[in-house]
């Protein structure tokens, strides 16, 4: 009879300790690089990128095949992850950059930000008890009442900007205020050391003071955006690249080794088989501005090609995900707030509007149907509408193309002409969802849509990415 009644006890424990850890919120750590290549990555298989760390992430969670920005480039970019929607619902269509835009832009310099009726991610989870911490590259409004420390985070370190260099400035002589780096609110404090690793310490030190309260840290790093700037010792690591091709190496080398460091800091306090980790990147890489490459896809950040828009995406959290999984739906950058918020405890029917939807179901395998029938983008004329496979592509200066991705990664069988019915109602369907939208509130100057063409053109054909590559390889003569 003791030994029953001991039993029982052990299993009232045992229940309850099960109880209160599925009660326990889980940590949360979105890291984020900036102009990233797709396949600048070895979970991607590339053979020339040093990245362990985020190849060990792979392994242990899971990697999306087909993950999605909601824009082609920075801003408008994380304004759809932040809010959870479609940027251009809130006329935040393009991106924001002082001295680029049109003069008749209804907001100009530092008022282009994230409008303030628009919640973040952070006041999501702030809402359920969470801590907010915000390191890196801003870039939804310069002005004060955009500031991170305004929009949910209660920590900041970082820059207002879209781009600066990873060494602290000497002295701000042409520096743009945006580009200053910053503690919190308005004190300005340049980085002792290279930028990606300050970012960094600033994480882990976030980690080990807030390792007993649920907490977000959302890590934007500028790495591997332009300018190009690395330390000698990460250059060194890559003697048989040169020019720009060595330095986005050297840099991405960076980026791998701070997000290792912060992986590593919570393997060290016990905190990793709670903890949401989630890595992606901003767009599609830049190839003429910093040698990155998107092969197989094709295009380049700023324009609707699959290497626009298609990124990388990886997911982790061992209390709910089996490691080594891969998952081949398209997803988007902007379902990441329901899915946080969910996960924190929050119930996603509150969220009334957006666009996003919780992974976790179809992550686990309890739904088997697809996250989103439907993908939209636009900017200007240009635009994109996804239905499942098929991707109708909007050009300013060409007929419509479509495309079926799932047999065509590269987009060079145009399928138009054979498919006009479909092309119609994809074309209806989109001009709709376009119908929904706000105008913009701000515009870059005319002449910058040529400039995106031009690059789509240019980086269209795989073939001829590849022969461009070539010549940032250091050829070695075999002696006989």
């Amino acid at each position: 009879m003791n030994k029953l009644k001991h039993t029982v006890v052990l299993l009232l424990v045992w229940s309850c300790h099960v109880s209160c850890i599925s009660q326990e919120k889980p940590n949360i750590i979105f890291l984020f690089s900036d102009d990233a290549g797709y396949a600048d990555f070895g979970f991607h298989g590339s053979e020339v990128m040093k990245t362990p760390n985020l190849d060990k992430l792979s392994e242990e969670g899971v990697r999306f095949t087909q993950g999605y920005v909601t824009d082609a480039t920075c801003g408008p970019s994380r304004a759809g992850l932040i809010t959870g929607k479609y940027q251009q619902r809130f006329g935040y269509q393009e991106i924001n950059v002082p001295g680029y835009m049109s003069e008749n832009s209804k907001y100009l310099e530092d008022d282009m930000g994230l409008p303030l009726d628009q919640k973040t991610i952070a006041d999501y989870l702030k809402e359920l008890g969470y801590t907010n911490a915000m390191y890196g590259k801003w870039h939804l409004g310069n002005a004060d009442r955009f500031h991170p420390l305004k929009r949910g985070f209660d920590e900041f370190y970082g820059f207002r900007g879209g781009a600066r260099s990873y060494f602290g400035y000497k002295n701000f002589e042409g520096i743009h205020h945006d580009n200053k780096m910053e503690r919190d609110f308005e004190n300005f404090e340049e980085p002792d050391g290279y930028a990606t690793d300050v970012f960094a310490d600033k994480a882990v030190s976030f980690i080990e003071r807030n390792k007993d309260n649920p907490f977000f840290i959302y890590l934007a790093f500028n790495a591997v955006h332009t300018p190009m700037e690395a330390t000698q010792e990460d250059l060194d690591k890559f003697p048989n690249l040169k020019g720009k091709r060595k330095e986005v190496a050297a840099m991405t080398l960076a980026l791998d080794r701070a997000c290792g460091r912060v992986l590593d800091k919570l393997k060290e306090l016990g905190l990793d088989d709670n903890t949401i980790i989630i890595f992606s990147n901003d767009n599609g890489g830049p190839t003429d501005k910093n040698a990155s490459l998107n092969l197989p896809l094709s295009g380049t950040k700023s324009n609707h090609l699959e290497g626009g828009l298609r990124v990388p995406f990886l997911m982790k959290w061992p209390r709910e995900i089996k490691g080594g999984a891969v998952y081949n739906y398209p997803v988007s950058t902007f379902d990441l707030l329901p899915t946080f918020y969910a996960a924190g405890g929050g119930d996603v029917a509150d969220l009334k509007d957006i666009d996003g939807v919780n992974l976790m179901p179809y992550v686990n395998g309890l739904n088997k149907a697809r996250p989103h029938e439907d993908l939209f983008w636009k900017k200007e004329t240009r635009a994109v509408y996804r239905n499942n496979d098929w991707k109708l592509i909007r050009f300013a200066d060409r007929p419509a193309e479509l495309y079926d991705v799932s047999k065509d990664l590269t987009e060079e069988n145009n399928l138009a002409a054979k498919h006009p019915e479909r092309l119609k109602s994809m074309y209806k369907k989109l001009f709709e969802w376009e119908l929904t939208l706000e105008r913009p509130m701000w515009m870059l100057k005319q002449r910058f849509e040529k400039y995106d063409i031009d690059r789509m053109d240019r980086y269209r054909t795989p073939e001829l990415v590849k022969k461009e590559m070539e010549q940032y390889t250091i050829k070695t003569r075999i002696k006989n």
